[in-house]
Order: C-alpha cells, then sequence, then structure tokens
C-alpha cells in the first residue's frame, strides 16, 4: 500500500474503530455485542494458535531444562561438598578415635610404671639443631616440660626431650645414631647400652660377654642417675639377632624396638620418676605359643603280609 494521504486517513479510521470497540467490550461485559466475534475468532484462529505453541513449547521445554539442570548440577554440587564434609568429618572421628586408643595405651603404661606423665602431641617430625631423628611436641617450659625427660608411648621408649621452648619441645628418638640409652635384660638382669642406627634395629653392645641372650628376649631401661634423661623399667624392644661371641669382654645384639618410629602421633613426657624400679612390670604379656598339630599316620598292612610289614621275600631271605 502506498504511503498517501487517503492510507494515512484510512489508518487513522481503523484505530479510531478499534477503540471504539475495545470501549463497547468493556462496558458491555459478559453481554458485550462483540462477544459472538470474539468467539468467531477463536474458533477460526484457535488451531493456528495450538499449532504455533506445540512448534514453540520444545524451545521452550529446552529452556527450562537447561535452567532447571543449572539447578541440579548446584545441588549435586552442594550434596558432592556435603558429602566430602561428612567423609572429613568421620575422617576425623577415626582420627580421634585412635588418639584415644593411643593415650588410653599410654596411660596403661604409666599406670604399670608409676610413672607421672603429660601428654603431647607430635606436630613436626624432621631435622632439628643438626639431628636428623627427632620429633617436635606440642607442650613445653610452660608445661612443666624440661631437658633430659624420659618420652614414651603405649608400646615402649620413644626418646628423651633435647630442647624446650615456651609452648613446644624437641624429642630425639631412640633410633638415632646419636642416641644412647641403659639397658637391662628381663629375668637375667643382663646390663648393656643400646644405640640408635636409623630405620634399622638398635645395636645393643652387652657388657658381659658371655651373657646367654637368645632371640625374642626383652629389654627395659636401666634408668639414669636422677632418673634423667632416663626412668627404669621402660619397654625397649625384642631381641631380634646375637652376634656369635668371639670371646670379648662385650657381645653385640640386635633389638627391634617396640615403638614405631615413623608414625607417631601421641607420646607421654614422664614428669614424675616412680618411687621404685617397676622391673619388669611395663613390659607386654608374652605372646602365647602357637600349638603346632600333630599329624598321626596309622599304616594297615596289606592282606597276607607279615605283621611286621616286611615282604615275604625279603623274611625267606
Amino acid at each position: 500500500m502506498r504511503d498517501t494521504r487517503e492510507s494515512r486517513l484510512l489508518l487513522v479510521l481503523l484505530i479510531a474503530i478499534a477503540f471504539a470497540l475495545i470501549t463497547v467490550d468493556i462496558r458491555g461485559g459478559e453481554d458485550s455485542p462483540v462477544d459472538g466475534a470474539r468467539s468467531a475468532a477463536a474458533t477460526v484462529f484457535g488451531p493456528i494458535e495450538n499449532g504455533v505453541s506445540s512448534a514453540v513449547d520444545p524451545v521452550g521445554n529446552a529452556i527450562a531444562a537447561v535452567r532447571d539442570s543449572g539447578d541440579r548440577h548446584d545441588r549435586i554440587a552442594q550434596l558432592e561438598r556435603d558429602n566430602a564434609a561428612l567423609k572429613a568429618k568421620l575422617g576425623s572421628d577415626d582420627r580421634n578415635r585412635s588418639r584415644l586408643k593411643q593415650l588410653d595405651k599410654i596411660l596403661k603404661t604409666a599406670g604399670a610404671g608409676q610413672y607421672g606423665i603429660k601428654g603431647a602431641e607430635v606436630i613436626a617430625i624432621g631435622a632439628a639443631q643438626g639431628f636428623s631423628w627427632t620429633v617436635t611436641i606440642d607442650v613445653g617450659a610452660n608445661d612443666g616440660i624440661q631437658r633430659d625427660m624420659t618420652v614414651l608411648n603405649g608400646d615402649g621408649l620413644v626418646g628423651r626431650v633435647t630442647t624446650v621452648g615456651p609452648n613446644t619441645a624437641t624429642v630425639l628418638l631412640a633410633s638415632d645414631p646419636d642416641f644412647t640409652v641403659g639397658t637391662r635384660m628381663e629375668s637375667t638382669d643382663e646390663l648393656g647400652f643400646a644405640s640408635g642406627q636409623g630405620d634399622r634395629p638398635l645395636r645393643v653392645e652387652m657388657l658381659n660377654g658371655k651373657a646367654k641372650i637368645k632371640k625374642g628376649d626383652r629389654l627395659v631401661t636401666f634408668g639414669s642417675q636422677a632418673d634423667k634423661p632416663f626412668v627404669p623399667g621402660v619397654p625397649v624392644g625384642v631381641v631380634s639377632r646375637v652376634d656369635p661371641s668371639g670371646g670379648d669382654l662385650t657381645r653385640t645384639i640386635y633389638v627391634e624396638p617396640y615403638v614405631g618410629f615413623s608414625k607417631l602421633d601421641v607420646v607421654g613426657v614422664v614428669t614424675k620418676a616412680p618411687p621404685r624400679d617397676p622391673r619388669d612390670q611395663v613390659l607386654p604379656p608374652k605372646p602365647k605359643p602357637t600349638p603346632r598339630p600333630t599329624v598321626t599316620v596309622t599304616v594297615t598292612p596289606s592282606a597276607g603280609a607279615p605283621a611286621d610289614g616286611l615282604p615275604q621275600q625279603q623274611q625267606e631271605q
């Protein structure tokens, strides 16, 4: 249609008629004179609208699906975070249970030896002051810790305190090559000096070169003068090898320590020595030997064979 004066007048007239129909429809309410026309229009254009709606709905559904998938992703992410937090909590609870178990063993050890102890946690492992086998614990001078105190755990001897700060202390482990402790053999009371060898068994020089020692014998600390740096009776380890006696004044044995130095967590610092030497009371119960099954073999002689089981031909010879 050309943009002429007549076309513009026609457009204005149509707009005016449209507004007039809208006004009449609103004022008429349910009795509107254009209601029939509206119904006819709905009948004509309804199928077209449904078709258009059917064509558009998949797009709308796709948009909704994308929006919902985003919501589901957020929910899944939140669930994963909650799950990770729960696992961390459970892991923490497992660790706490492990620590409580270790502390319980330490208290039993302290009770058996009548040691006064201060519980501590290992917070660092590594070289300190030139030592290669040391740990740092979270107690210090403010907790009554002093240099040259014995350190143990529920298994046995851990080491001795070498350096003390206000709130931390350094412990030289029994596995350090610079570590030496006096030992006493269970039952026989044979004395020796144990030295650390890193991740290898402790090396013990027995004072009696003719001492009768065998694999499986157990050692405890002999104790030091004034109970520093070592209190008596702390389990040290089990003999794993004995060097042959060569007639020397001393004899060398090798001892597997009770303590696992690579997995230390909770320890106890002995702040009060026992009123008397506990001797072997702190050692764990000896493992009971496993009974060996006995096998009985019954031989039944075959028919016609002599009572002694020898062939007839051999008997005649």
